[in-house]
């Protein structure tokens, strides 16, 4: 692990509102006491560690139109 895999706890809020996930640092801050998310505490600053952050970043799913259940568009009429 290098310095840079751990972040503040804006930077972490930045990272997830880029993906229009929007949290306050405060709500990761108790994420991170609570144990939800690894965390280490420095000179009264806490911070996470990046990849955590990016794992709760789900990337976007494309189904194929061929992939889907006809039966769910029976009632479509349009």
């Amino acid at each position: 692990m290098t310095p840079t895999d751990w972040i503040g706890l804006a930077e972490a809020a930045a990272l997830l509102k880029a993906a229009n996930i929007t949290f306050r640092p405060a709500t990761i801050g108790g994420w991170a006491r609570s144990g939800k998310l690894q965390s280490i505490k420095l000179g009264g600053r806490r911070f996470v560690r990046r990849a955590e952050i990016k794992a709760l970043i789900s990337p976007r799913r494309r189904v194929r139109a061929d992939q889907l259940q006809a039966e769910l568009f029976e009632d479509w009429t349009g």
